[in-house]
C-alpha cells in the first residue's frame, strides 16, 4: 500500500474517532464510528491474502450490523423522547437497544465469537489497531449512555471475563489469544463503568499500553504460534526475557502495572457492596493467567534445537526500531507506585 494512502486512511481513522469523542448528537457520533469503520477496511485488507479478505468481510458484516442496531436505538430514542443528544438517552428500550449495539462492536461477550477470528486473519499491526484503538469511540459512547444500576453491564462484564478465560485456555495461535485477552480486559472495564467512569478510562488506558507492549514484541520476532515463540530467544535474548513479565502484567499480577486497575476495580466493586461479584472478577482472572503462563513457559522455558541457523539471528544487526518496545515495556512494568497518586486523582 503507498505511503500516502495509508497516511489518509490513519488520518481518518483518527478523524472518525475525534468526531465521536466531540460529538453530543447521536447521529454525529454514528457518523463517526462509520468513517472509522471504513478507514479500517483497507487496511485489513491490504495483504491481499484470502484470510484477511475473509476477516475484513466478517468484520465489516458485524460493524455494520452494529451500526444499524445502533441508528435503531437512536431513532427509537428520539421517536419515545424527543431527544437526540447522547445524554438524554434515558428511555429504557433505547438504551438497551444501543447497549447492545456497542457490546457487538466491543466484542463483549456473548457477542464476542467474531473477535478472535478476524484477529486470526490479520498482521500484528493492524490487529494492534483493532485491539485498541477500534475499542475508544465505541466505549467512550458507552460510557455516556450508562444508566445507574445497570444490570445489564455487570452481566455483560462477568460473562467476557469468564468466557474469554475458558475459550482461551486450549488455543494455540498467538493472535486467538491476544484477542481473548482483549475481551476479558474488556470485561473487567464494563463490570465498573456504572460506579466510576474515571476508573474505566484509566483501565483502558493500562491495557492499550500492555497490549501496545504485547503485540510489538510479538511482531518484532514475527511469532503467529505458541510453538513458534521458543525461538525468540535467538532473535532477541533481552526482549525474550522482559516478555514475560508484559504477560504477568497483562494478567495483573503484582508488582506489574496491570495489578493496579485490577486492585482498584475490586476495591470500588467492594465498596459498592458487591463482594460476591469481586471475588468471581477476581477468580476469572485466574483463567486468563494461566494461558499467559503458556506464552511465558513456551517463550522462555522451551528451547528450540541448537544448530547454527538458530542461534546466529541474536549476532546480526537489527534494523528495527526498539524504542516504542522499550517505551511501552517499561510503563508495562514500572507503573504500579504511581496507584496511591492515581487514587488519589480518581477520588477527586
Amino acid at each position: 500500500m503507498a505511503p500516502a494512502l495509508t497516511t489518509l486512511l490513519l488520518f481518518a481513522l483518527g478523524l472518525g474517532t475525534t468526531v465521536t469523542f466531540a460529538s453530543s448528537h447521536w447521529l454525529v457520533a454514528w457518523m463517526g464510528l462509520e468513517i472509522n469503520t471504513l478507514a479500517i477496511l483497507p487496511l485489513m485488507a491490504r495483504r491481499h491474502h484470502p484470510r484477511a479478505i475473509e476477516a475484513t468481510t466478517k468484520y465489516f458484516l458485524i460493524q455494520v450490523t452494529g451500526a444499524a442496531l445502533l441508528l435503531f436505538a437512536t431513532c427509537s430514542n428520539a421517536w419515545l423522547t424527543g431527544e437526540w443528544e447522547i445524554k438524554q438517552t434515558g428511555h429504557a428500550y433505547p438504551t438497551t437497544v444501543a447497549m447492545v449495539a456497542l457490546a457487538l462492536k466491543l466484542g463483549l461477550a456473548p457477542l464476542h465469537i467474531w473477535l478472535p477470528e478476524v484477529l486470526q486473519g490479520l498482521d500484528l499491526s493492524v490487529g494492534l489497531l483493532l485491539s485498541t484503538w477500534q475499542k475508544l469511540a465505541p466505549l467512550i459512547l458507552l460510557v455516556q449512555i450508562t444508566p445507574p444500576n445497570s444490570s445489564l453491564l455487570i452481566i455483560l462484564g462477568v460473562a467476557s471475563t469468564l468466557l474469554a478465560g475458558w475459550a482461551g485456555l486450549n488455543q494455540t495461535q498467538v493472535r486467538k489469544i491476544l484477542a481473548y485477552s482483549s475481551i476479558a480486559h474488556l470485561g473487567w472495564m464494563v463490570v465498573v463503568i456504572q460506579f466510576s467512569y474515571s476508573l474505566t478510562l484509566l483501565t483502558l488506558l493500562i491495557y492499550t499500553i500492555m497490549t501496545i507492549s504485547a503485540f510489538l514484541v510479538f511482531n518484532m520476532n514475527k511469532s503467529t504460534t505458541i510453538n513458534a515463540l521458543s525461538v525468540s530467544w535467538a532473535k532477541a535474548p533481552a526482549i525474550t526475557a522482559l516478555t514475560p513479565l508484559i504477560l504477568l502484567s497483562l494478567g495483573g499480577l503484582p508488582p506489574l502495572t496491570g495489578f493496579m486497575t485490577k486492585w482498584l476495580i475490586l476495591q470500588e466493586l467492594t465498596k459498592q457492596g458487591l463482594s460476591s461479584l469481586a471475588t468471581l472478577a477476581a477468580l476469572s482472572a485466574l483463567l486468563s493467567l494461566y494461558f499467559y503462563l503458556r506464552l511465558s513457559y513456551a517463550m522462555t522455558l522451551t528451547m528450540s534445537p541448537n544448530n547454527t541457523a538458530g542461534t546466529t539471528p541474536w549476532r546480526l544487526t537489527s534494523t528495527k526500531h526498539t524504542l516504542p518496545i522499550a517505551t511501552f515495556t517499561m510503563a508495562t512494568l514500572l507503573l504500579l507506585p504511581l496507584t496511591p497518586a492515581i487514587a488519589a486523582l480518581l477520588a477527586q
